[in-house]
């Protein structure tokens, strides 16, 4: 739990420390004394030792060995307990420079997230643009690249169909030399006919006529075909795109081969047959016909391509003059992508610039968070030491306590309540902040003078049920292990001493101590059944009203005692008894056997709606009589054949007033001055115990000698001083507060286990 010094402190030895027997203690004052204590260091073994050491005298009835062994042994516990207050002082000055550290890293890192947040919106912003930019070039890019790839298609279509045309017209011109070369031979064939025709003039003069007609028909159709084939050269000079009507024609000179071949055969078969040559002159003429009719065709097919040749280069100029534009514009367009490409990797760069910036902020960020990480680890590590040390300090405060045999007092403020009615901003009460004080002092004004008290704990006016319960846990848990418990709150009328043992009815979250309290028993021993533990417990509750006892479960309590009071008859008489044996016992009181809290909690119910409660000046529903519940437990363990017997007495005493402020009047007057006069002989009795006076006045009144085992016997007391915030009640908290010291400062002997007892009679005594 604890390091090893610093520097170059030295650690003494713990049994230098315990002062053994054998060892010879330094004399000296306590400055001296007190100024090693911060040479000294504590581990969690030298304090459990500590705690678990037990007195060892030659003879126990030497009281005077015991008490300077005790004296000793608080010397040695005082010491411990200042070294420990010493190491939380600097736990929470470390703990307070944590926090510093931990809010100046907070503070830094949130300075570079906003930085980073606006470096990174500028860089978004700038991001969006470009990207936008870039998008819009991109699709004017594609745009301009399609209406350039339609242009293309369009040139590679003409520049396809110009060559086509080419090669048409080559492999036209290659025929129509093939054609001339056959119609020469053709003509030399004629000649040589015309001589034969010649020398057959002799034989048939009609022949003769019949041949000089033919020769003057093919003059005519030789010249027809000159004429055809100037025209034919034109149009394969102009013509480009004219496949198809190439290939009519072809046919047609194919069919034109076809004749002349026949017309050849026709000519050798007059040479052979003059009978026949008749027949195929008509033959031949009906072939002229044909030509004729074919060569006008053809003549009209001749103009209609010279105008579409006329359009097509009209076209093919127009689309060139567009390709031109076309690629004028895919150039601009170009130098315009280059210059974007270009601002875009300059935005790239930047963006690449502004990475790497948002990643050294990055890291130095998680720099940050790590070191904020550690320190809060740091705070943690010093939280829980403080709290070990606390917690320490509370267990060796309570040993001390314990061995002192003084009453432990907690202090309880509630908060203003609008009834209240302060208009002033000005506090009476207030809380020292200092180490030493802290969560155990409360400071009260009065006309302009500060007065400070200290207690066991002080609870401020925001400490809920629950943490009042925490404080106080242990203790109920006392008496379990079979010690005699007894917590009572005090107070003025309206300073919440009932809400802090009962609560409010109907809401879970404010239920008071006496709830919290048997929730927390009867768990307990449901825990403690797998070790062999079993409990018996019985529950009595009871009011001193007026210096009378009432029975708070008494079952004929409405017809009987409540009427016979009224009508001055004296009701059913209860005695006050103690045995030798510390235990006090009420005669005719009703005990109830319970098995579950639910069972308390409906016996707590029935004594809420008997219980004596009327409206004053200072509250409207004043507890008119001291409140007192009884638990009695009685456990035996299988295993160990062990028994132990324990009371938890738990008491809300009737609120001190003044007559001038409550406003009493009959039986309310007579409530209070029974109320009054029993608290005076409750302050009586501390002051006899605080002065160790031989004679103590427990008698003077039923409250006092109901709690006599509590005051002056060996159990465990606790006193909740209830304090009100109200300026105007200043006087009665300073009387609860100092009567709260008084308390605290008395010595009622050392609690006592009580262990291997067990009550001859069913029934077990009030404690």
């Amino acid at each position: 739990m604890v390091g090893q010094a610093n520097g170059s402190r030295t650690r003494q030895a713990f049994s230098v420390v315990n002062g053994r027997h054998d060892l010879a203690m330094p004399s000296g004052p306590a400055s001296i004394a007190g100024s090693d204590c911060s040479s000294i260091e504590f581990t969690r073994e030298d304090v459990e030792a500590l705690l678990n050491e037990k007195m060892k005298t030659k003879n126990k009835f030497n009281l005077k060995e015991k008490c300077d062994q005790m004296i000793e042994y608080i010397k040695r516990l005082r010491l411990c307990i200042k070294w420990f207050q010493e190491l939380e002082g600097s736990h929470l000055l470390e703990q307070e420079n944590l926090k510093n550290l931990l809010e100046m890293a907070e503070k830094k890192c949130t300075d570079l997230e906003m930085l980073m947040k606006t470096k990174e919106e500028e860089l978004n912003s700038i991001i969006m643009d470009l990207r936008k930019k870039y998008a819009s070039s991109e699709e004017k890019l594609t745009n301009e690249e399609l209406e350039k790839l339609a242009a293309m298609e369009a040139l590679a279509r003409e520049k396809d169909a110009k060559a086509a045309a080419e090669r048409l017209q080559a492999s036209l011109s290659e025929e129509l030399r093939i054609a001339q070369r056959e119609n020469s031979s053709a003509n030399q064939k004629i000649s040589s006919l015309n001589d034969m025709y010649k020398r057959l003039q002799e034989y048939n003069t009609s022949l003769q006529q019949y041949n000089s007609k033919l020769q003057s028909e093919l003059a005519l159709t030789n010249e027809t075909l000159k004429r055809v084939e100037k025209e034919k050269a034109a149009v394969v000079e102009n013509l480009s795109t004219l496949r198809g009507h190439y290939n009519s024609l072809q046919d047609q000179l194919a069919s034109s081969r076809a004749s002349q071949d026949e017309a050849m055969k026709q000519k050798e078969a007059l040479v052979r047959e003059v009978g026949c040559l008749r027949v195929d002159l008509h033959q031949v003429r009906e072939y002229r016909d044909c030509q004729l009719s074919q060569v006008q065709a053809l003549a009209a097919e001749v103009i209609k391509y010279k105008e579409w040749t006329g359009k097509s280069l009209a076209e093919l100029d127009c689309l060139t003059f567009k390709s031109n534009e076309l690629e004028a514009r895919c150039s601009s367009q170009g130098e315009q992508i280059r210059t974007l490409q270009n601002q875009l990797l300059v935005a790239e760069n930047k963006l690449q610039m502004s990475d790497l910036s948002a990643l050294e902020t990055r890291t130095e960020f998680e720099e940050q968070k790590k070191l904020i990480h550690d320190l809060q680890r740091r705070l943690v590590e010093a939280e829980v030491k403080i709290i070990e040390g606390e917690n320490l300090r509370k267990k060796l405060h309570n040993t001390i306590l314990e061995l002192k045999g003084n009453i432990r007092v907690f202090c309880r403020v509630r908060p203003l309540l609008p009834e209240d009615g302060v208009v002033t901003e000005v506090k009476v009460i207030s809380y020292p902040t200092a180490i030493e004080a802290l969560g155990r002092g409360i400071d009260v004004m009065q006309n302009g003078q500060k007065h400070s008290f200290t207690f066991d704990k002080v609870f401020m006016p925001d400490a809920s049920q629950h943490d009042v319960f925490v404080e106080i846990s242990q203790l109920v848990q006392s008496a379990l292990d079979g010690y005699k418990v007894c917590i009572f709150a005090y107070g003025q009328t309206g300073s919440g001493k009932t809400y802090t043992m009962m609560g409010r009815p109907g809401s879970p979250d404010e239920k008071g101590l006496i709830p919290r309290s048997l929730e927390q028993i009867f768990q307990t021993r449901q825990s403690l059944k797998p070790q062999g533990w079993k409990y018996e417990m019985q529950v009595s509750m009871l009011e001193i009203y007026n210096e009378t006892i009432r029975d708070l479960l008494s079952t004929n309590r409405p017809c009987s005692d409540v009427s016979r009071t009224e009508s001055g008859v004296a009701g059913k008489q209860y005695t006050i008894k103690h045995d030798p044996n510390g235990n006090t016992h009420v005669t005719d009181l009703n005990i109830v056997d319970v098995c579950s809290s639910r069972e308390v909690s409906f016996l707590l119910d029935q004594a809420a709606q008997s219980r004596s409660v009327g409206k004053t000046q200072m509250n409207e529903q004043s507890s008119r009589s001291h409140f007192v519940f009884t638990l009695r437990i009685s456990g035996y363990n299988e295993n160990t054949d062990q028994h132990v017997q324990g009371v938890l007495n738990l008491i809300d005493l009737a609120g001190s007033e003044r007559l001038s402020k409550s406003g009493s009047t009959g039986d309310r007057l007579k409530e209070t001055q029974a109320i009054n006069k029993s608290l005076s002989s409750l302050s009586d009795v501390i002051f006899a115990l605080a002065k160790k006076e031989d004679h103590v006045p427990f008698r003077n009144s039923k409250l006092t000698y109901l709690l006599q085992p509590c005051l002056g016997g060996d159990s465990k007391t606790l006193m909740f001083a209830n304090i009100s915030p109200d300026p105007s009640s200043v006087g009665e908290s300073l009387c609860s507060l100092r009567f709260a010291a008084r308390v605290n400062a008395c010595e009622i002997g050392i609690p006592r286990r009580q262990t291997n007892v067990r009550s001859s009679d069913s029934r077990l005594s009030y404690g």
